[in-house]
């Protein structure tokens, strides 16, 4: 490899989807994106560090020397920045969409009320037409 490349956090958050996927560890940015298929803890693992420092998780797994290995030919260069700033920023980033995700729709407080009485309503009908 020529001159090492310095990578910046946005150019880190460019590179987050499973089609192109860039990480960062212990200061060196990965591309991983071939790699994904064959991740023996399947691509899921891998893309939940998208965009953050994943030094720590890559860590707490404990990946063998044979895993160690594989990462000097997906070496795309050196991280330039607060790493910091990476983590929080893909932490605001994962709680917006777990807002998102969580916020409960306004249509539904009406069908909680509605569905019950037609139920009620048809159950009402049913007696009444049996009943005579």
């Amino acid at each position: 490899m020529s001159a090492e490349k310095t990578i910046t956090i946005d150019q880190l958050k460019e590179h987050s989807k499973k089609e192109d996927l860039w990480i960062l560890i212990h200061g060196k940015v990965y591309d991983v994106t071939k790699f994904l298929d064959e991740h023996p803890g399947g691509d899921e693992v891998i893309l939940a560090e998208k965009g953050t420092d994943a030094t720590e998780a890559f860590e707490d797994v404990g990946h063998s020397d044979e895993a160690r290995a594989l990462l000097p030919d997906m070496l795309i260069g050196t991280f330039k920045g607060d790493m910091k700033a990476a983590v929080t920023a893909a932490a605001t980033e994962a709680k917006i969409a777990a807002q998102k995700i969580n916020k409960p729709s306004q249509g539904a407080g009406a069908i909680s009320y509605v569905l019950p009485l037609a139920f009620l309503g048809a159950y009402l009908a049913w007696r009444f037409y049996f009943s005579q």
